[in-house]
């Protein structure tokens, strides 16, 4: 516990008097006893020597509260001497008037050189806390020998023999070459992606690891904790002191700084273009491309060619085979300079993203397996929590099409060109899915049915496509169908079965061609046409003896009867509803919101809101001749059908069945649309879902998506692939606070996607959060590297090492095991051993300030001319004892000195302790 406080100014000597009495006032004194103050017993205490992680006076005294008074500002730095003495009475007077026992310390000399005074008091007892700092170590103070010299002179005790002096020693080297091993992540090949060999399995997987080594250097503390005076030698000619014989060694590595790491970069890049505002056309250029006039006049005239008389198979002259011969000219008069993605590279990543292309896209069957199963995943690996993680992020399954798209388009960014490669992708994307749309394939890689409403816009766009082409398939499929089998009516009739049959009709053409030939306006209203043939087998309903024909019937309600009439009731084939994405639903509340709450916007708000509803009476009537609206009620809402059992005239009980009250409200919305509803079956029903018009809508959603707004819309998808490739990888290394790392950056992401307007800023912090868990993998991969343990090798230390390793990533130093002798320890000698051979192919450059000592020292490790460890980079000495001062027959009290000696500085830290009753 230590409290900081800065003096703005120093004022006049009350003044810093009174401010210090008041300071030290709120700090509550210990007893005045005869035990010396806490702060003085930690100076002999030998369990806070050398700590991992503390404040520096923690260090250099060992103390555990103390109170530090800085100048608010470097200029406002207590240089002079004067200054300083004055400060230093101010606070002895404070202490003194106080009864405060708590060590009180002042900031002097310019900050970065650390230097402090200080004082603490007790009850006749009183240490002083002083400090040396020098750039340069002197060759006379260079060694313990000089050193105890030193703490003798200064603590001057006149006892004789000296007391023992208690010493403890740590030498601490340093290791930045890692010569026997090489950084273990292999680079990506540049060149192998730009010459196009690049396959599913690369456009699949985002990049991971560092492209440099995260471990910059390896530090080894080696401790002598407990000597004495006379137990070891080091002077200037001679040294004890050998690492390999020190009784404990601890270890602390450093990380580099921001290291450069694959997946960081990757989402960083993709992310930068969420910021751009730059359009499709205007990256490429509107006029990039220059059509020849005969191939301007071939798609200008498409709609032309369609009526005029020609040889050529109408199939051939679609509005969508112009198109694609659109895009073969862009392909074809697009320089190869100019192109932003090379045409094998672009090949290979149409074909990941839609593999059913290498075959026939025709075949049902085939069409059908990829659609619903197109990761190859089985049912068992959709249930698992990562492939459901799409749920959470807002993104789509990872076996999507959407999801494909989002690594594509990461990969292209970076790779192949930025962001005109981007809206180049993008550009052959929309123009397969309009080639899909108008040729009736289904797209590769989404599930069926409506678009799922837990996945990201983009994604429901797709899908809405998706059933818009299902919906477009069924509808030509039933009109075939139909065609046939008026076909087939219409030649039995006749007595007709060769393909003379055809020329039978009044119009020159048999009903089946008839049937096909409908335009497209038509198209665009029902979900299944019928013919003038067939509306005249269907008679009046109002001419007499005339049965109405029932028609879309389904199956039979089971033993439920008309109530009119004794005729089964069958339920009708109905239309589906529309399938809506989160977009439209937002456009239609906002409409029947806007209505308002009067009688007539609520009446107008029911009437929208019916429409599948009439659609169902109307197939309901068309299948149930002479049906009621209570049969209706009794298939459709069995709850308002009310029955209750009632007596008769002839006083048997029976069984009588009204509707509910709500359903004889005046103005019931079911009666209005019953009343109005016709007998029509769904395929002659005005459709509910116009696939026609929504598919044009999604087309077009998608072509004016600008490459930002691309990026926004797959960000999730991303960010769902990273979290995934970072799982994949912490499985592997298995380092429990990455573990919960993830956890954290999940649940973060999860809050910040799921929100209306994400908020970019934190997307942002959540991509730097993936980078740090990215470099802390990497960082373990690289000390099991230098630790032999990524080899798939199991020893009988192997598990020793993993949990030194990991210990090395969660702790700021760590204790090696048997020290120098044991299996960690072994290993970072060889890695020494290592550095220093290879340092000797270069030319020693004699330093004259090197900490090694003059020439003749004895070297390090004790073997010939090589020394196993190079000159320590620092050495920090601790000498303490308890004498009396500053007369002899004063109380023993206790003495310190921390001394630090490094290649630039030279810092001496000494607490000397002294009688205040008998001096």
């Amino acid at each position: 516990m230590w409290k900081k406080v800065r003096l703005y100014g120093f004022g006049s000597l009350w003044g810093r008097f009174l401010l210090l009495c008041l300071l030290c006032s709120k700090i509550t004194p210990y007893p005045f006893t005869d035990a010396f103050p806490l702060a003085m017993q930690d100076l002999l205490c030998m369990n806070n020597d050398f700590p991992p992680r503390a404040h520096c006076l923690v260090r250099w005294y060992g103390v555990h509260e103390f109170v530090v008074i800085s100048p608010g500002a470097n200029c406002e730095a207590v240089i002079s001497e004067s200054k300083c003495n004055l400060l230093l009475s101010s606070v002895s007077i404070a202490l003194a008037n106080t009864g405060c026992q708590v060590p009180l310390f002042v900031q002097i000399q310019q900050k970065w050189r650390k230097m402090y005074a200080g004082e603490c008091q007790g009850p006749g007892v009183r240490a002083d806390f002083e400090m040396v700092h020098l750039r340069k170590v002197p060759s006379q103070y260079n060694h313990l020998s000089g050193l105890m010299d030193i703490f003798k002179s200064k603590i001057g005790c006149p006892l004789t023999p000296l007391p023992p002096i208690n010493i403890a020693i740590r030498f601490t080297y340093i290791l930045q070459d890692w010569q026997q091993y090489s950084w273990p992540q292999q680079p990506p090949d540049f060149d192998a992606l730009l010459a196009g060999e690049v396959g599913g399995v690369e456009f699949g997987k985002l990049p991971f690891g560092a492209c440099e080594d995260p471990i910059s250097e390896l530090h080894l503390a080696t401790t002598w904790p407990h000597l004495t005076e006379g137990i070891v030698v080091d002077n200037d000619v001679y040294s004890d002191l050998d690492p390999l014989q020190a009784p404990h060694w601890s270890v602390r590595v450093r990380k580099a700084d921001n290291p450069q790491c694959l997946l960081g970069d990757f989402l960083m890049e993709f992310f930068k273009l969420c910021s751009r505002k730059e359009s499709t056309d205007e990256i490429l250029g509107k006029n990039s491309v220059e059509e020849e006039s005969k191939e301007n006049s071939d798609i200008t005239q498409a709609l032309s060619k369609l009526t005029e008389p020609t040889a050529v198979p109408i199939p051939k002259l679609s509005v969508s085979n112009m198109v694609h011969s659109a895009r073969k000219h862009i392909r074809r008069h697009r320089r190869h300079d100019q192109s932003p993605i090379n045409n094998d590279v672009l090949n290979s990543i149409l074909q990941y993203l839609f593999p059913d292309s290498l075959g026939d896209k025709s075949d049902s069957n085939e069409a059908k397996a990829t659609h619903s199963n197109p990761g190859g995943k089985n049912d068992q690996d959709k249930d698992t929590e990562d492939y459901n993680l799409f749920n959470l992020l807002k993104s789509a399954p990872s076996d999507s099409l959407t999801y494909r798209l989002a690594l594509c388009i990461c990969l292209v960014n970076f790779y192949h060109g930025g962001m005109r490669a981007v809206a180049h992708l993008w550009q052959e994307f929309v123009l397969e899915m309009r080639y899909r749309w108008e040729n009736n394939y289904l797209i590769y890689g989404l599930a069926a049915g409506p678009p799922d409403l837990r996945c990201c816009l983009l994604h429901q766009k797709l899908q809405m496509l998706n059933c818009c082409i299902e919906h477009k398939r069924a509808r030509d499929e039933n009109r075939k169908e139909s065609g046939r089998d008026r076909k087939d009516t219409t030649s039995c009739e006749n007595g007709l079965l060769g393909p003379e049959s055809g020329r039978q009709g009044g119009s020159g053409g048999s009903p089946g061609k008839s049937w096909d030939s409908w335009s497209d306006s038509e198209d665009e209203f029902y979900e299944c046409l019928s013919d003038t043939e067939e509306m005249k087998e269907v008679p009046a309903e109002g001419a007499k003896g005339a049965k109405i024909k029932p028609e879309g019937r389904l199956q039979p309600h089971g033993k439920l009867t008309l109530l009119n009439s004794d005729e089964p009731l069958y339920i009708p084939v109905t239309q589906e509803p529309a399938p809506m994405t989160e977009d439209l639903l937002e456009e239609q509340s906002e409409v029947l919101a806007k209505l308002g709450t009067s009688a007539e916007g609520a009446h107008l708000r029911a009437r929208m809101q019916s429409a599948c509803l009439l659609s169902d009476m109307e197939s309901f009537k068309a299948a149930n001749p002479g049906c009621s609206l209570e049969d209706f009620v009794r298939w459709y809402s069995p709850r308002d059908y009310v029955e209750e059992e009632v007596t008769d005239e002839t006083g048997q009980t029976v069984v009588r069945g009204n509707l509910s009250a709500r359903m004889n409200i005046p103005g019931n919305m079911w009666v209005e649309a019953w009343e109005t509803a016709k007998a029509t079956p769904a395929r002659r029903q005005r459709r509910l879902f116009d696939d026609t018009k929504e598919a044009e809508r999604v087309l077009h959603y998608l072509a004016v998506q600008k490459p930002a707004d691309l990026t926004r819309h797959l960000l999730p998808c991303i960010l769902h692939a990273a979290i995934l490739k970072v799982k994949e990888e912490e499985s592997v290394e298995d380092i429990p606070s990455v573990r919960k790392a993830i956890q954290q950056v999940t649940s973060h992401t999860s809050k910040h996607l799921r929100h209306p307007i994400p908020d970019f800023k934190k997307l942002e912090d959540t991509i730097n959060q993936l980078m740090v868990v990215e470099t802390i993998i990497a960082q373990a991969r690289s000390l099991k590297a230098k630790f032999g343990l990524g080899k798939g090798e199991k020893g009988e230390d192997t598990e020793g090492l993993e949990k030194f390793v990991g210990s090395l990533l969660e702790e700021p130093e760590v204790a090696v095991i048997g020290a120098g002798r044991g299996p960690a320890g072994s290993i970072i000698h060889k890695l020494f051993v290592s550095a220093q051979r290879a340092a000797l192919l270069a030319p020693l450059e004699d330093d004259p300030n090197r900490l090694g000592g003059s020439e003749d020292r004895k070297p390090m490790g004790g073997g010939g001319g090589v020394p196993d460890f190079p000159p320590p980079a620092g050495r920090e000495i601790l000498l303490r004892t308890c004498v009396p001062r500053p007369a002899p027959y004063s109380k023993a009290l206790p003495q310190r000195l921390f001394c630090v000696l490094m290649r630039e500085e030279f810092r001496l830290a000494g607490a000397f302790s002294s009688d205040t009753s008998f001096f």
